[in-house]
């Protein structure tokens, strides 16, 4: 019987394409003034690198095609304006009823990796605190990013913190290459979540990275926990 739903962030309780066009916003209005230029012009060639695939050089390649000069110390200050400017993001109006239909039946909580200040600011700009018992940031497990999925440490000091146990939990997620490992060796409950502007697209070739169970809608969510305690 299920008890615990625990959630992903990026991509699964909302778009995480949103949070990347904000970011390249925040990084474009600064370059703008820096260098006294267009801002639109900057942000488009930003987000032609992005759309692009180009997705751990994406500043350096869009400053290339400005033909803009610039060297590491710039390069880092993007990096950190990115990940630490207020997102202009919102939490769907189909996540919010789910959060809210599921928290009157089970303990819910949230885990997410990223880097923390990042993941701390998307929560609070989606407004989505007050629907879980526990939240884990997979950054403060280790600065060395051992925390972070596929590995199993989050998902153990969740049961911990709230006297779970894996065979009663759910995880919601949505990158299959990553997400579901260790869950699925724990006993938990997987699902995937695909959503049509989604990042992560790849499938993994190894059988246990596969959620159990698939949607395309999280308001599908509510009649799958249904379905599979009666199983």
């Amino acid at each position: 019987m299920i008890t615990t739903v625990i959630f992903d962030l990026d991509d699964t309780l909302y778009d995480e394409i949103d949070y990347c066009r904000s970011g390249f916003t925040c990084a474009a209005e600064f370059l703008a003034n820096l260098l006294n230029a267009p801002a639109q012009r900057i942000f488009d060639a930003l987000w032609k690198q992005f759309n692009a695939g180009n997705r751990k050089n994406t500043f350096d390649a869009a400053l290339d095609e400005l033909d803009m000069g610039y060297d590491e110390k710039l390069i880092d200050e993007l990096i950190k304006i990115y990940r630490n400017h207020v997102p202009k993001i919102t939490l769907p109006d189909d996540s919010r009823d789910v959060l809210s239909q599921l928290s009157g039946k089970y303990t819910l909580a949230l885990l997410t990796d990223g880097f923390l200040p990042a993941q701390q600011l998307k929560v609070q700009a989606l407004g989505i605190e007050k629907y879980f018992k526990c939240i884990i940031y997979t950054e403060q497990l280790g600065l060395d990013h051992s925390g972070w999925k596929p590995s199993p440490v989050g998902f153990e000091k969740l049961m911990k913190n709230l006297n779970a146990q894996p065979q009663n939990s759910a995880y919601i997620a949505d990158n299959e290459k990553k997400d579901f490992i260790a869950p699925n060796k724990l006993g938990f409950l997987t699902i995937q979540i695909i959503r049509p502007a989604r990042l992560h697209t790849k499938t993994a070739p190894q059988a246990d990275a596969v959620a159990r169970y698939k949607i395309y809608k999280i308001s599908q969510l509510s009649d799958l926990l249904v379905k599979v305690k009666n199983a």
